[in-house]
């Protein structure tokens, strides 16, 4: 039996989570089918998201259809928790894009099919909710067709929307049009086809037509598209055929050596970490040994692996299963198990571009509050919690405002911790702006370190992040750890550059190095006072690295997105100046009948704004999508961050909370 690893994927209430439950319903792994409004749903088992009615974490449940085991990950629609999507599209054969078939194409659609393409992740679109009044057919594949991909065909008509009995008839072998449209499609795309088609296009089988939209759909070049109601059933019978025909088995070998991506990481009922690993290649077994992450490693104690409804405990997990382990401490979501994948891509989509600080309504609290929102990074490290011990603050990183309700709730029901939250913050960049070194030398004045670092820093491509490199040139007897050190101190203290944002798109070049080797005093042990340690590394470079950077000089950069926006023609009139003052950029509109569309940029701090002022300005009928786009130069006042280091910008300052070896020349 086959396995397909399946992600359902939708913009929120369009109706994702009740086409799972109406799947297993259908496979016979439920026999009652939960509901959202409810909060009886399968796969939505937090108690705040069966208060919410929304999703906020991955789920997984398998069924069976046909021979083969689909793992069916339901993931969040709601754009806070793009994060969670993200990790999941990592471990994906294929996918099911939802839409609603009243609201049709709508801003997170957008989002999450330019990625579903991007990452080239076969997809079917399901037509949702064709049982509800407004449901339209025509309309909505216009919309996809022009808003998400002309890339399509609609496989089968839809009758009676808007009713409470609307159907869903397949196209088949005998329906001329649908075939023609199947050799329209392979036309495009198949040249052996095409010379087929015309010598007779009568031998032509509707077999051949097919199968050959089959394989273009598993190639993720062509998006069947199925109608239907999560609620009736109306047509799911239709999608679930279509998932074993249109979308790819999992591959992977199991004599490969392992390889596998942990997606999702939460803690047990006695506090115990539970990893979600996909498997690509190989076999993980019980008390296995397994190298994890940068460093990591750890003996698995327990396996379960998803099959036919839930997870049951196994000996092993084996290449193209999800399983669950247990035993592996300091494991992380997004951490490669095994062999890293050659092919393996990290963050489709934007970083949190937004802040806030966590203030606990109990002084005394702050160390649990610490304890609790660590254990919330491991299942989400995009918070990136941040500590910082002079405010004596922590702060999260946020993509939204509902993000912000759910730690929350989450704090308070899970930790008995309650807090509040100071104002949300933009979340700004710093990129070089030149080229600066500096060098530090063992036993010269005013190094007190028993170390010689030399850093290059320099501007490097947008979107590459840091890297990092040691210059030929530089002898290799120096042992690795010392580089090492180096190397991981430099990304940290890149945390916070000169206006106290993350630094990035940068290149730092290794110029200089120098230690001392293993000294001792007479027949006494090694003595660390007369030799280079990690440490001397580790609290030098700071020093090196911000005096580079502060010749290099940085801009600091705030998050744009893109916007469109929908809304009558004649609202135009206030709604430009208001744009204006809010800092937008719009490009000229245009106008359809009564309605006009407006795209442009837009600063991410004043999205808010928008969203608040819209109905007002618009009679209640504007339409706003935003995205983010790209990160650009702050214009006017340059905002700078609270620094939550030792400030190696200030030596003095720096050397006075570091232990020193030593006054320099010793």
């Amino acid at each position: 039996m086959s396995t397909l690893n399946l992600g359902i994927l939708a913009h929120v209430d369009a109706g994702k989570t009740s086409l799972t439950e109406r799947l297993l319903f259908a496979a016979g792994v439920i026999d009652e089918i939960g509901s959202v409004d409810d909060g009886s749903t399968q796969t939505d088992s937090l108690a705040l998201e069966r208060q919410r009615g929304i999703t906020i974490k991955s789920a997984v449940v398998s069924f069976v259809i046909a021979d083969v085991t689909v793992n069916l990950i339901d993931t969040p629609g709601h754009p806070d928790f793009i994060a969670e999507v993200e990790r999941v599209l990592s471990v994906l054969d294929g996918a099911v894009l939802v839409i609603s078939a009243v609201e049709g194409v709508q801003a997170q659609t957008r989002v999450l099919m330019r990625t579903l393409q991007r990452l080239r992740i076969p997809t079917l679109i399901f037509v949702n909710k064709i049982d509800r009044a407004g449901a339209q057919y025509e309309r909505v594949l216009r919309s996809i067709a022009g808003k998400l991909t002309p890339a399509i065909i609609p496989m089968g008509s839809a009758r009676d929307l808007g009713t409470r009995n609307p159907s869903f008839t397949p196209y088949g072998a005998g329906d001329g049009a649908f075939a023609a449209r199947l050799a329209d499609v392979l036309a495009d795309h198949d040249d052996a086809f095409v010379a087929a088609y015309v010598d007779d296009e009568t031998t032509v089988s509707y077999c051949r037509l097919r199968g050959g939209l089959g394989t273009l759909a598993r190639r993720g070049l062509v998006h069947p598209v199925f109608f239907g109601s999560a609620i009736t059933g109306a047509g799911t019978d239709s999608l679930a055929a279509g998932i074993t025909e249109f979308l790819p088995a999992a591959g992977g070998d199991a004599d490969d050596p392992v390889s596998g991506t942990v997606f999702k990481v939460e803690r047990g009922p006695a506090g115990e970490k539970i990893a979600y690993v996909r498997m690509f290649s190989g076999v993980v077994k019980v008390r296995d040994r397994l190298p994890f992450g940068q460093d990591g490693e750890g003996k698995v104690t327990a396996i379960s692996v998803f099959d036919r409804g839930s997870d049951f405990l196994r000996a092993s997990v084996a290449a193209g299963q999800i399983g669950k382990l247990w035993g592996l401490d300091d494991i992380q979501t997004g951490d490669t198990l095994g062999v890293a994948r050659t092919n393996s891509t990290h963050h489709y989509f934007a970083p949190p571009t937004l802040e806030t600080v966590v203030v606990p309504s109990r002084p005394a609290d702050k160390g649990a509050l610490h304890v609790a929102l660590t254990q919330l990074a491991e299942q989400d490290p995009l918070i990136n919690v941040r500590q910082d011990d002079i405010r004596q603050e922590i702060s999260v990183s946020l993509y939204g405002e509902v993000q912000k309700e759910v730690i929350e709730a989450t704090l308070a029901a899970d930790f008995g911790l309650d807090v509040s939250f100071r104002e949300t913050t933009t979340i700004c960049i710093e990129r070089p702006i030149g080229t600066g070194a500096a060098v530090e030398r063992l036993h010269k004045a005013p190094n007190p370190f028993l170390a010689t670092v030399g850093l290059r820093i320099e501007p490097a491509a947008v979107g590459s992040g840091v890297e990092f490199q040691i210059e030929p040139e530089l002898p290799g007897s120096m042992p690795i750890a010392f580089f090492r050190a180096v190397e991981d101190t430099v990304r940290e203290t890149l945390r916070q550059g000169i206006y106290g944002w993350e630094v990035t798109d940068c290149m730092v070049t290794m110029t200089h190095s120098g230690y001392l080797g293993k000294h001792s005093i007479g027949h006494q042990r090694f003595n660390k006072s007369l030799s280079s340690t990690g440490e001397d590394y580790r609290k030098l470079t700071p020093l090196v690295l911000m005096s580079a950077l502060r010749q290099a000089g940085t801009v600091v950069c705030e998050p744009i997105h893109r916007f469109r926006l929908d809304a009558p023609a004649d609202t135009l009139g206030p709604l430009l100046p208001a744009l204006t003052r809010l800092h937008a950029v719009p490009r000229t509109p245009v106008a359809q009948d009564a309605s006009s569309t407006l795209e442009g940029d837009i600063p991410a701090a004043w999205v808010h704004q928008l969203e608040q002022q819209l109905p007002a300005l618009t009679s209640g009928e504007g339409v706003l999508e935003s995205a983010f786009d790209r990160y650009q130069p702050v214009r006017g006042t340059t905002p700078t961050r609270p620094r939550t280091d030792h400030n190696p910008l200030d030596r003095k300052q720096y050397l006075m909370h570091v232990a020193r070896r030593g006054a320099g020349g010793s």
